[in-house]
């Protein structure tokens, strides 16, 4: 939410750098809903690899990223859908959001998508069901500071409780000593990814 492409470049790099060939994907996050985001972003991003010839097809997403592969997949097939790392994802909601979203300015500053990204029953991230592919999460546990720090009960990223960024179905889970904006820059994030994207696991040496 509020970022571009350029966010991903580091991990994105990290993958080329693993043998994936990648297809790093822009959408106008703060001017629309998720499941706009989700019917643009993804097609895009499955046209890109097609045309080069792919033959399966993962995903790494930061954040809200999550949540638009998720809505994609729960109305459409991906017949060469691989592996997906989801990065401080908000896969329950964020009470972060519950919060902020009270005030207008924070509203209009996000658009739309923000306001679906909080805990109640009825926002987008408690109407998905389970994950029926193979996952991998990966949520940092540098808390938020105060006053955002009120927003949580428990261990966080800044932004996501730790507990809400997992969700039914999840093949791993991995806490990692980083923050929400930037964990896509760390190495050890950067690792985890490739080998999960390779395994399907993250593994359980602490070499990493």
């Amino acid at each position: 939410l509020g970022r571009s492409h350029r966010s991903m470049g580091r991990i994105e790099s990290a993958l080329r750098g693993a043998g994936f060939a990648t297809a790093n994907i822009d959408y106008p996050s703060q001017s629309q809903s998720i499941e706009v985001s989700a019917l643009q972003a993804v097609p895009q991003g499955l046209a890109d690899c097609r045309a080069a010839g792919a033959h399966t097809i993962h995903f790494t997403t930061h954040s809200m990223g999550g949540l638009v592969l998720r809505y994609y997949l729960s109305g459409h097939e991906i017949p060469e859908l691989g592996r997906a790392v989801m990065l401080g994802p908000p896969n329950q909601g964020s009470e972060l959001i519950d919060w902020l979203g009270r005030f207008r300015w924070f509203r209009l500053l996000f658009g739309p998508a923000a306001g679906q990204l909080g805990t109640a029953g009825h926002s987008l991230p408690s109407q998905l069901g389970p994950v029926d592919f193979p996952l991998g999460v990966l949520i940092g546990d540098r808390g938020a500071h105060w006053p955002l720090a009120r927003c949580f009960a428990g261990a966080n990223d800044g932004k996501v409780a730790v507990a809400r960024a997992q969700v039914e179905g999840m093949a791993d889970f991995r806490v990692v000593d980083c923050g929400h904006a930037f964990i896509m820059r760390n190495r050890r994030v950067q690792e985890l990814a490739v080998r999960f994207l390779g395994s399907g696991r993250f593994g359980t040496d602490d070499g990493l």
